[in-house]
């Protein structure tokens, strides 16, 4: 398998999917390294991939303590407050917040480090039970509440959010519809006068031509560079 090839068709998908949207913004590619070993990753950084997503926490601070800074680690992942510890230091983007216990959590680990961190909420959009996420009245919840607005370390900059496992492009058409549709009320509502409240996380390999169309500006890649996993 040439990765580099397949980077290089992943991201000739990115740009005829914003051409047929009519956008003229750019997307940002995150390369899913589950269960990808060290050494193809490499061959995926030096063909240009920079930022990499990893679902769990132990193989992402395994990966990061090899590699370093010479890519961004997303934490994609569900993440449970008593491993935030362990990324607070280098994480760049956390993909997966569901809850303003866990947004404490990340505070509190990232002033121990000096840092702000920053972090998407995740929104239920599938129809399935095993996804993880707010729905919208848990979001207003959150981000309406007086709490938030004393942690200074973390900066929620846009949303997160799975399509169902489906053929049915239509189903997954609407669900990628339906997050940026909140992510616009959100915006309008709280983050009016904010600059930094611009990312939509959606869309994976068998769905991101989708998600770019109906407004994604992150998609997270791992079967179409890397092949299925085993």
């Amino acid at each position: 398998m040439n990765i580099s090839e397949n980077l290089l068709r992943v991201q000739e998908n990115i740009n005829n999917a914003l051409i047929r949207a009519g956008r003229k913004d750019d997307v940002t590619f995150i390369a899913v390294t589950k269960t990808v070993d060290v050494q193809r990753i490499n061959e995926a950084i030096k063909a240009g991939a920079k930022n990499l997503g990893e679902n769990r926490v132990q193989e992402l601070v395994k990966k990061y303590d090899i590699i370093g800074n010479d890519a961004n680690f997303h934490m994609i992942g569900h993440l449970q407050t008593n491993k935030v510890k362990y990324i607070a230091s280098f994480i760049h983007l956390i993909h997966s917040v569901d809850s303003l216990k866990l947004l404490l959590e990340i505070n509190n680990q990232a002033k121990r480090c000096n840092r702000t961190i920053d972090c998407l909420l995740q929104v239920y959009i599938a129809k399935e039970e095993t996804k993880f996420g707010l729905d919208t009245d848990e979001l207003d919840t959150i981000l309406s509440s007086s709490v938030l607005k004393d942690l200074q370390n973390i900066r929620i900059t846009g949303l997160m959010g799975m399509a169902t496992f489906s053929d049915d492009l239509n189903l997954i058409r609407s669900e990628f519809r339906s997050l940026k549709s909140i992510f616009n009320q959100i915006k309008s509502t709280y983050f009016i006068d904010n600059n930094y409240f611009t990312q939509i996380s959606m869309g994976m390999s068998s769905d991101y031509h989708i998600a770019i169309e109906e407004g994604s500006t992150i998609v997270r890649i791992g079967t179409a560079l890397f092949g299925k996993r085993d």
